[in-house]
């Protein structure tokens, strides 16, 4: 059994293995000839006072112990096997069908977007023509939503599966080692193309099939088990085991499994603005005005504020960050960000949302399951409407919001395609607004020096998370109706990000393989 020392250095002393282990070897009360092997197994930056410190945790191996090396990636050639069908190519699909060919089974992969790179030029017109192509955008096409929205891999989901074996897949296939040690790893959009299209390879290598353009159409019941599905509208075909990973914003399936008397719900989801301060401030507030030490990473904050009864809270903040537009028809606008690996833009960017349940909506019906998608798909609408039918988003300084008026002018955005001045106290919902000015002035109080009118909100943040639910049985992971139909991941309402998304890729196709073993 190996041994866990926790010791706490100064940022200029991360890069000097020699002095770690020295201090590793005095907490631990070893020596250096007991010691087989040692390494840093968690980094995290301790910045809640003015001396700034790393806290690491070292692992120790001493004699007569073994590290054990396990492949993390153990695929078996599979074309010949059972086949499954994966529906879309995001974290959870991508990890679904890595871990069949790992369980002996032959994953045919649709995603009704494009490969990786084919993406960018669909990307390039959203942000310099304004032209949104509905199966080609920031959310649909090979990787999903994180590939061009940055990568980040923390999760809190630690009892949701191996979060370990998720990390190592992303080494195996081409990221960092350090996202195996980092307390928040990150990837980076710019490094995540190549690492998709290592995955892709080895899913074809072994035996696997993706199918890019091919987008589900149809589903076929009989008897309430799933037996056959449509791509584009072509002829059926035919399986009984269906990974449906189509992410939060495809909302043509939530349509079709309604149509299909396939019972969904309507889910909590959150909603709000994208705010945009220059990095340095949010450095020199974190970092307490040491924000010139070159060995500190760009700052990143965490915010929540209960404000009447329902939560505001920070979402998939972004330092050294960009803000992208990730509509996904032409009439909405939809924003959220992005940061490159080495987060060395000017710019840091956050969400800022509320909570919103079902039950909070106006004249709720709780028969509705299309209740906070509409409510979702109504702010996106009105901001397009707001900001002049455009890629370009409504948008106020953060005091001029909070004290109702309109900006008269802006600094510099990332924002590619252009901000227009809103009062978005009349483009927001008032149940959103007003917990907003309220959010913002407190969270002012908590990060002196973030509440400024040099901030800039960007309007709206509304793809959080799925505004639908796709329900399933807890212990088989299937449809609560339909048997061998497997929702999955972000879109299905069981993820939360990358990492959660692909542990519940593996998940569901573990049950698969489960369920086929007993069979045979």
């Amino acid at each position: 059994m190996s041994q866990l020392i926790q010791i706490s250095i100064l940022p200029e002393q991360q890069d000097d293995h020699t002095f770690i282990l020295k201090c590793g070897l005095e907490k631990a009360k070893l020596k250096m000839p007991e010691v087989v092997d040692w390494r840093i197994r968690k980094r995290s930056i301790d910045a809640r006072h003015k001396q700034i410190k790393l806290n690491l945790q070292l692992e120790f191996w001493l004699q007569g112990e073994k590290k054990e090396d396990i492949p993390p990636f153990i695929p078996q050639q599979v074309h010949q096997a059972k086949k499954i069908a994966i529906i879309g190519a995001g974290p959870a699909g991508l990890y679904a069908a890595l871990r069949a060919i790992e369980a002996g089974l032959q994953p045919i992969v649709f995603e009704r977007g494009k490969d990786v790179r084919s993406r960018r030029r669909d990307l390039a017109k959203i942000n310099k023509e304004q032209i949104v192509n509905p199966e080609s955008n920031y959310c649909f096409g090979e990787g999903g939503a994180g590939t061009y929205s940055d990568g980040k891999l923390y999760t809190r989901s630690k009892k949701r599966g191996n979060v370990l074996k998720a990390m190592e897949w992303f080494v195996h296939f081409g990221a960092d080692a350090d996202i195996l040690v980092d307390a928040h790893p990150h990837i980076g959009t710019n490094k995540l193309p190549k690492i998709i299209t290592a995955m892709r390879e080895a899913i074809i290598e072994f035996g696997g099939e993706v199918h890019f353009d091919s987008k589900l159409t149809d589903l076929r019941i009989e008897k309430q088990q799933i037996t056959g599905l449509k791509i584009n509208d072509e002829p059926w075909l035919d399986f009984t085991d269906v990974v449906l990973a189509t992410g939060h914003s495809a909302r043509d399936i939530f349509y079709l499994l309604h149509d299909k008397n396939i019972k969904i719900e309507a889910k909590a989801f959150a909603l709000g603005v994208r705010i945009e301060h220059q990095q340095n401030l949010i450095d020199k507030i974190q970092y307490h005005g040491d924000d010139k030490n070159p060995y500190l990473p760009p700052a990143s904050y965490s915010l929540v504020e209960q404000v009447d009864g329902l939560g505001v809270y920070s979402f998939c903040m972004c330092p050294g960050g960009i803000i992208a537009p990730c509509a996904t028809e032409q009439e909405e606008v939809v924003t959220n960000g992005w940061s490159p690996s080495k987060r060395n833009n000017p710019y840091s960017n956050s969400g800022i949302v509320v909570s919103v349940s079902p039950e909070d909506l106006p004249q709720h019906d709780p028969t509705d399951p299309f209740a906070c998608l509409n409510f979702q798909k109504s702010v996106e609408k009105a901001c397009w409407e707001a900001a002049g039918k455009t890629q370009q988003v409504p948008a106020q300084r953060m005091i001029d919001f909070v004290e109702n008026r309109t900006s008269e002018d802006f600094p510099k955005t990332s924002y590619q395609p252009g901000i227009v001045s809103v009062n978005l106290n009349k483009v927001l919902p008032k149940m959103i607004a007003k917990r907003l000015r309220v959010a913002f002035v407190a969270f002012g109080k908590k990060m002196k020096g973030y509440y400024t009118n040099d901030a800039v909100l960007h309007a709206p943040e509304s793809r959080t998370s799925s505004p639908i639910l796709i329900p399933r049985d807890a212990q088989t992971l299937e449809h609560i109706e339909i048997k061998g139909l497997y929702p999955c991941g972000e879109g299905a309402g069981y993820a939360g990000g990358i990492i959660s998304a692909a542990i519940d890729g593996i998940n569901c196709v573990d049950k698969i393989a489960e369920k086929n073993a007993k069979k045979s």
